[in-house]
């Protein structure tokens, strides 16, 4: 590995399943710069959105740890200020620390969503990143806003995309010498009730688009009309992405930068008859995103890892590939040896997947699941008492439930036994989405978890577990 710390680049679509890129099997897109970023890195073919909602897989991401202990189990919830994040364990560690773009771990404005001036205050709610050019949530991609440093906010000229390299460069001029860690987050490919994208790429799109055929025929001609807009923005993602590895090259920054692009979750766009934009199922359209990394000299050559990752791992992992010690309050597993192919080393046999409640943004009874994932399979548990059982090698769009098939219940006992393994680790139970009403206050702060009460939500941080 290189002597010195990385630079860290990493990109988060928003709502950006794997199986819309060329990469993991559409043919009706072109995403050259995703495709140059995976010729000269490593792509893994097993990272999962283990909770496919924003705040819920962004929480997981930025602290390591799972919606039950973070309360995180919907969207629009503060962050406790005691909460160590990967920006606090970089920025101890030397890193210049920054986040450019959508956040969606604060309640913002909320429920004022659309096109209110969204607002995260300075200070712990921004989890230790230093710089900060972001938003909780608004779904305005034209002449939109972010926060400032301090408490202002600034509009934007043009298309987010576009804005949002140009800040994540801005950032890097300033930089220095010193190592920066820089989180970049797009809203796109997720719907807006404004204008999707720039007009330029609806013209890279074929005439015709088509659906796979678990997208039934009751609701194929509107996920259609939903998914050439998910293709236009997801065209826009990889246009950004190109203007950000040029200007690493330009610099002369792309040889000791980590550049990780992925996303926070998937969309059904109609799979299973479910709404185009709906997430937070236990199938592949949701929990399946793409993952690709470049670090010359350590991801590079265009090869494939199929390590299972989720969430929880990354923070971790990022600590293991920068040599920053992981903080005790990290839940998740350092993967960083088996991303880079060392043999021998750990891995985990099946990941935690999970739903709280019926809606995004509040907390109503509905849809409750717990499942697992491994590299071959797909089971989930649902409080109504569904069960569900998909194997991924041979059925890869899920068409043929399995969990009643009398050759596979030895199969469906052992998935639901490590299923049983997992949620006893976490305190977890599948209940009514109601029943964490007690987790929250009346400014929606997380007091509770399932280990029980906790104290002040704005309190510091006990900061001796960063190492």
């Amino acid at each position: 590995m290189p002597p010195n710390r990385p630079n860290v680049l990493f990109i988060l679509a928003d709502q950006l399943r794997a199986s819309s890129l060329p990469l993991y099997g559409e043919q009706q897109i072109s995403t050259p710069h995703l495709d140059r970023l995976a010729g000269d890195g490593v792509v893994l073919t097993n990272a999962v959105a283990t909770c496919a909602v924003c705040t819920p897989y962004r929480s997981m991401l930025l602290t390591g740890r799972h919606p039950q202990t973070t309360g995180h189990v919907v969207n629009f919830i503060r962050t406790r200020h005691d909460e160590i994040g990967i920006g606090d364990a970089l920025a101890h560690a030397g890193y210049h620390t920054a986040w450019v773009g959508k956040w969606h771990l604060h309640t913002g404005s909320f429920p004022h969503i659309r096109d209110a001036r969204d607002y995260v205050p300075e200070g712990r709610d921004r989890l230790g990143f230093q710089h900060w050019r972001g938003y909780n949530f608004h779904m305005k991609y034209f002449d939109g806003y972010v926060n400032l440093d301090d408490w202002r906010t600034e509009q934007w000229q043009g298309y987010e995309t576009d804005a949002l390299a140009r800040y994540a460069c801005e950032f890097m001029d300033s930089a220095g010498e010193q190592p920066f860690c820089l989180f970049v987050s797009p809203h796109q490919p997720h719907g807006t009730p404004f204008q999707h994208a720039p007009e330029e790429y609806y013209a890279r799109l074929p005439e015709r688009l088509s659906l796979p055929e678990n997208v039934p025929d009751t609701i194929r001609e509107d996920s259609l009309r939903w998914y050439r807009n998910y293709l236009a923005m997801t065209l826009t993602v990889d246009d950004m992405i190109g203007n950000l590895l040029d200007y690493l090259d330009q610099t002369g920054r792309a040889k000791n930068t980590l550049v990780i692009f992925t996303s926070d979750h998937g969309s059904q766009v109609g799979a299973h008859g479910i709404g185009p934009g709906e997430k937070k199922m236990p199938y592949e359209e949701s929990l399946w995103v793409p993952w690709i990394m470049r670090w010359p000299g350590v991801f590079e050559g265009g090869m494939l890892r199929d390590t299972l990752t989720a969430p929880v791992d990354i923070f971790p992992s990022l600590c293991g590939l920068c040599d920053v010690p992981v903080p005790r309050t990290v839940e998740g597993y350092d993967l960083s040896a088996a991303w880079r192919g060392v043999a021998g080393v750990f891995e985990q046999d099946a990941v935690f997947t999970m739903n709280f409640g019926a809606t995004y943004d509040y907390l109503i009874d509905g849809q409750e699941w717990r499942g697992i994932r491994t590299k071959d399979h797909s089971y989930a548990r649902w409080l109504n008492g569904k069960v569900e059982l998909f194997d991924l090698r041979n059925d890869p769009l899920q068409m043929t439930n399995l969990a009643d098939d009398p050759g596979m219940q030895g199969l469906r006992e052992r998935m639901e036994k490590t299923l049983q393994a997992l949620m006893s680790k976490r305190r977890d139970e599948l209940v009514p989405c109601t029943s964490y009403r007690d987790w929250l206050d009346n400014y929606r702060r997380v007091v509770r978890n399932a280990f029980g009460p906790l104290g002040d939500p704005e309190d510091e941080p006990d900061w001796s577990l960063l190492t």
